[in-house]
């Protein structure tokens, strides 16, 4: 059975443009949301987890690839979401959060990191070994050759993973990968300037090199197998400003795509694009769009303007949830997850902590007394009045105006996040050329 986003991808030389969506994301409101998007559509769901989010140490959120696959497939049975069309992905697999360490301990730990995710039925497997490890000269790039033969080990433990889990599920899905060497960062840049695009001749030398790798190490045959590669096309965000696709500046990289039928682009940090710079990168071979920041960036628009909803429905200051002033005590609480990537005053990280793009206050919506700040502002607004709703929800109240959303706080809510979903889905649509 072929990957069905090969099948997906291999419109594109049918005369059809086709793109896919990559939702990163381990936020179960937005889950939810983006299930409920697609239960009624026949696009599977790709959704991707990072080598920091999850991991065998059970990253930042405290999973390990087998509770991940089980957190999501507890959501898609409670949303009654299509197993059949859920695809999991594995995100700049690689010794990402090991750089400290020296080669031979860091490629030991991401070999155990691609074993997880292969053996948890994983099968887009993004193989980023793109960082300089502690032993790697700091003064010099890497080579393609050196980020090469890395990739090209893991991609050997994946292949030997998927072996053995085919031995127990006969139909399991052999993995597809993704491969390149100007990977973004994982979570947006941490600098706005100096964004540019993928030299042309990089990424022929990225693609031809790990051709003759892998012929070499005999992974010939899985070189059909190798969905896309990652570039940088010219998109990235900060904190207040987006890098917004030229499809002029990336011209010449995306000619040479023409020379290697079967292989399209991936494009990271597409997070605030537009829909129609979404629809050109799709148009012009940058076929898998990836979201994450941008998915709990509209969640916590969503949760704010609820915030703002309850505090006309409830005048007593100690009976509302205070969900924003507890989102940011407990940022300031624990600045270790923004304070590398917020500067300034005071007052503006006040107002970064809130409304970056970076988007670093997701890291705390798990945080127990975020959760109970969030659980009591969905109790104190049940029964929200329609003017209300139109002040701070107005396309939402539209929306139960017309009878087409439920007059329910986390329905109003995923909704914030669907209307996200429209601008990447609907620049991913087949289209006529």
């Amino acid at each position: 059975m072929e990957h069905p986003l090969r099948t997906i991808l291999s419109h594109r030389h049918t005369g059809l443009i086709k793109g896919i969506t990559s939702l990163c994301s381990a936020n179960a409101l937005v889950l939810e949301a983006c299930m409920d998007y697609l239960k009624d559509k026949q696009s599977p769901l790709l959704i991707e987890a990072t080598a920091n989010q999850v991991n065998q140490d059970g990253g930042y959120t405290g999973m390990r690839p087998a509770d991940f696959r089980a957190f999501v497939t507890d959501i898609a049975q409670k949303t009654g979401f299509p197993l059949n069309r859920l695809v999991l992905g594995g995100d700049h697999l690689g010794p990402l959060t090991w750089i400290k360490l020296p080669e031979a301990e860091a490629m030991a730990k991401a070999e155990v990191l691609v074993e997880a995710f292969v053996s948890a039925g994983f099968t887009k497997i993004h193989l980023d070994t793109s960082m300089r490890l502690s032993s790697d000269d700091p003064t010099q790039p890497l080579s393609t050759q050196t980020i090469a033969r890395r990739g090209i080990r893991l991609m050997k433990i994946a292949e030997n993973a998927y072996a053995k889990l085919k031995q127990d599920q006969p139909d399991a899905l052999e993995p597809v990968y993704i491969v390149g060497s100007e990977v973004p960062i994982p979570g947006g840049a941490q600098e706005e300037e100096g964004i540019s695009v993928t030299k042309p001749e990089d990424f022929i030398n990225t693609v031809e090199v790990y051709q003759s790798m892998m012929k070499q190490e005999g992974l010939a045959s899985v070189w059909p197998r190798i969905l896309g590669v990652v570039v940088q096309p010219g998109v990235e965000f900060g904190d207040s400003s987006v890098h917004i696709y030229d499809r002029k500046a990336a011209q010449d990289l995306i000619q040479t795509l023409s020379k290697y039928p079967g292989i399209v682009f991936e494009g990271h940090s597409t997070d605030y694009q537009t829909e129609a710079s979404l629809s050109q990168m799709v148009e012009d071979g940058i076929a898998i769009l990836k979201v994450g920041p941008a998915l709990t960036f509209a969640l916590r628009e969503g949760l704010f303007a609820l915030s703002h909803i309850e505090d006309h429905m409830i005048e007593d200051p100690s009976h509302q949830s205070n969900f924003i002033q507890v989102l940011d005590d407990a940022m300031i609480e624990d600045p270790s997850n923004w304070k590398k990537h917020y500067h300034g005053t005071e007052e503006q990280l006040r107002f970064k902590r809130k409304f970056s793009y970076s988007d670093r206050c997701r890291y705390y919506l798990p945080v127990p007394k975020v959760e109970k700040a969030i659980d009591q502002l969905f109790a104190n607004t049940l029964d929200i009045p329609i003017s209300l709703l139109s002040q701070f929800m107005p396309i939402q109240a539209k929306k139960v105006r017309s009878g087409l959303l439920e007059l329910e706080t986390h329905a109003l809510v995923k909704d914030w996040v669907k209307e996200l979903l429209n601008d990447y889905f609907n620049a991913c649509e087949t289209k006529p050329e």
